[in-house]
């Protein structure tokens, strides 16, 4: 028996405004089909008509679990413009900033994928390990969601208690590897709900423009990190993690693995903190020309295209984010799964559609 079952844009299996419409026969999907637009909120021609200075705080509301992380990359764009450099310091608490928000995000994933398994007391346990992160990113901006940290040329604030935030730093790590880990690796639900499930082959990420945890989950060894370092990346010592399955089992893997190389990060960050200067000047107009950036965010990369004709606002604001590329793949995982394995499958590649919607 054939039929088409509509999931969404409103439904308890999703996460954000968007729709799924799955063809199956009996409980097997056949196809899947994706539709966004649910939510669009103009914000890259909203950005033409504000200053640069404005359009700081208008970036950090496309996305409120990488809100650091558009407003970062934007600074970088108008900074690359401008050619200038932020201080030391204040490159080194951006990178502080933005790992202990891949932290969060990469916690908040696991907690939702854990209630999607039905294991609500790991659930409980991410949703535990979540506070302590906000807890610290509070302690250094001010903020729990919308951290208000970048500015161009520099930060708004500096670090004052590092000791705090290395504390909680070595808390969430300890807990990741001890609790976490053994259980998302080794628990028999867990891989019985996940290994073989979902799979897309690294043939597939590359074809279909894949990045971030999703790619790495596939085989495909990108991170912008170590490939194109930015800010202080250089710097620090660390790991990719990459698997070669490219099931449900791989990304979450590789987003716990994930979760330990951004705690050794901050660490090393912190102990390499030097002292200085870390505001920047004020701008608020720009040359005539073009610029872009692009960094790691905790669901892969994120690109801005900035270009002026050299007045306080931009002509254009162009952001690409990593659900954009990567949630065409799920229409890949899906085929050959069951409807059962389908509100997994999609939450896997972690999708933030609001964003994309932009």
């Amino acid at each position: 028996m054939s039929y088409t079952i509509p999931i969404g844009p409103y439904h308890p299996a999703l996460e954000e405004p968007y729709k799924l419409e799955l063809e199956c026969e009996g409980e097997r999907v056949r196809a899947a089909h994706l539709q966004i637009g649910f939510n669009f909120r103009a914000i890259e021609l909203l950005a033409q008509s504000r200053n640069v200075i404005q359009n700081i705080a208008l970036f950090e509301r496309v996305c409120g679990i990488c809100s650091n992380v558009h407003t970062l990359t934007y600074c970088l764009a108008v900074e690359n413009l401008l050619g200038i450099e932020p201080p030391l310091r204040a490159q080194y608490i951006r990178v502080i900033v933005a790992e202990l928000e891949r932290l969060h995000s990469h916690i908040l994933w696991a907690g939702a994928a854990a209630h999607i398994l039905g294991f609500q007391t790991l659930f409980m346990t991410c949703f535990r390990l979540r506070e302590i992160v906000m807890d610290l990113l509070e302690s250094i901006s001010g903020n729990r969601v919308n951290y208000a940290m970048n500015a161009v040329g520099g930060v708004n604030r500096d670090l004052t208690d590092p000791r705090t935030v290395q504390e909680g730093v070595h808390q969430i790590r300890r807990a990741v590897e001890e609790q976490l880990i053994p259980v998302f690796t080794t628990d028999p639900t867990v891989r019985a709900r996940c290994a073989g499930v979902g799979v897309l082959t690294k043939e597939e990420a590359l074809a279909w423009g894949a990045v971030g945890p999703t790619a790495r989950a596939s085989g495909v060894a990108q991170d912008l990190r170590q490939a194109q370092p930015y800010l202080i990346y250089d710097r620090l010592d660390f790991s990719v993690p990459v698997q070669e399955s490219g099931d449900v089992l791989a990304r979450i893997i590789v987003r716990a693995l994930e979760m330990v190389e951004s705690c050794l990060m901050i660490e090393q960050a912190l102990d390499q903190l030097p002292s200085g200067e870390w505001r920047g000047q004020l701008f608020v107009e720009l040359p005539p020309g073009e610029a872009v950036a692009r960094i790691e965010a905790p669901r892969g990369e994120v690109f801005y295209y900035l270009a002026s004709d050299g007045g306080e606002k931009p002509v254009r604001v162009k952001v690409r984010t990593p659900s954009f590329v990567n949630m065409p793949t799920v229409r890949l995982m899906l085929k050959d799964a069951t409807l059962a394995d389908a509100p997994l499958i999609q939450a896997s590649i972690d999708p933030c559609y609001s964003c994309t919607d932009r």
